[in-house]
């Protein structure tokens, strides 16, 4: 489904879109295209996109065609989503030890869309970290 979503191509599109957006969070995909992980999430943004368009606009970037943001951002795992409000990186306390990004494939569009909503919701009371509606440091059952 990453065909359906807009993808930024450069660094310089990828701050503009996080530079311009005056009201709306600003979520970008990190990641591959090409990759299973990747195409898991995208497929939970795209159907997530119709529901989140009133407060917040995905974007798509493939970092082998714009790894400017690489290092900075620490992209090393297949897919990160990170949040942007106001020219603003949102960070949310997912129970993980990661405060700055989504670092996996979610399986549950709603389960998305509260994480979404919560980001909204605290960056518009001017909050930098938010706290997810459920604690991730258990997403792995042994």
């Amino acid at each position: 489904m990453s065909y359906l979503l807009p993808h930024l191509n450069s660094g310089w599109a990828v701050d503009q879109a996080i530079l311009d957006e005056e009201e709306k969070l600003v979520i970008i995909r990190f990641g591959h295209d090409w990759d299973p992980q990747c195409m898991q999430m995208d497929e939970i943004l795209y159907k997530s996109a119709e529901k989140i368009k009133k407060f917040a606009v995905v974007y798509l970037v493939d970092i082998t065609k714009v790894p400017d943001f690489n290092t900075m951002y620490e992209l090393y795992d297949p897919v990160t989503v990170m949040f942007f409000y106001r020219n603003k990186h949102m960070m949310i306390d997912l129970g993980t030890g990661n405060n700055n990004k989504i670092n996996w494939a979610m399986n549950d569009k709603q389960e998305f869309i509260d994480i979404v909503e919560i980001i909204y919701r605290g960056a518009r009371k001017g909050k930098g970290l938010v706290v997810a509606p459920k604690d991730y440091s258990t997403k792995y059952k042994y």
